[in-house]
């Protein structure tokens, strides 16, 4: 019987080290989508089967047309927003404080989906603290009727595969700390 305490004793250490192996590598390569989002992004429900992203183009202020396949390669935040959404208005310095803090890690894609003019849009912007955004529209709401947007503002992360990732079906404060970590988490792993 005295011998079979210290086989007990190893067993134990050898379970214990398997244990903790494991929670380490869950932690090191465990999907990070499947970490759920902080308070400030409480719209962002993670995809659980993302759609093919639709093949549908939108203009710069300039009338250049672009698609979302030219991201192809990196993260991208689709924000889709219009003047008239209160919400829409209220996250948009949001929006460019993300960029700022993101950096190339992730394109800030917001589109103006209201119909309006490209000088319109950009001075708008620009007098509600996202002027260092790109201006982008989409005038014929294409981007709406592909994404499925029955409300506005709607958020899409897409990650450097083109797949979605998640989407926020209304305001988020994108800049605020907890959502740049978050964000950061998820961009990190496709660069490790």
């Amino acid at each position: 019987m005295p011998r079979l305490k210290p086989l007990y004793l190893a067993i134990a250490a050898v379970i214990a080290f398997g244990a903790i192996l494991a929670v380490v590598y869950v932690k090191r390569s465990g999907p990070v989508h499947a970490t759920t989002p902080p308070a400030t992004m409480a719209h962002f429900a993670l995809s659980e089967h993302a759609p093919p992203l639709p093949d549908v183009a939108f203009s710069d202020a300039r009338g250049v047309r672009h698609t979302l396949e030219e991201y192809r390669g990196r993260y991208v935040l689709l924000n889709l927003w219009a003047t008239w959404c209160a919400p829409c208005v209220k996250e948009l310095p949001s929006l460019a404080k993300l960029q700022k803090a993101m950096g190339d890690k992730l394109a800030v894609v917001a589109v103006d989906v209201g119909r309006n003019e490209a000088l319109d849009a950009a001075q708008f912007m620009k007098s509600h603290g996202a002027g260092a955004l790109p201006v982008f529209l989409d005038s014929n709401v294409a981007l709406v009727r592909a994404f499925k947007a029955y409300g506005l503002p709607l958020t899409v992360l897409i990650d450097p595969n083109g797949k979605e990732v998640g989407r926020a079906s209304g305001e988020a404060d994108w800049g605020a700390a907890d959502s740049v970590k978050y964000l950061q988490a998820i961009t990190a792993r496709a660069s490790s």
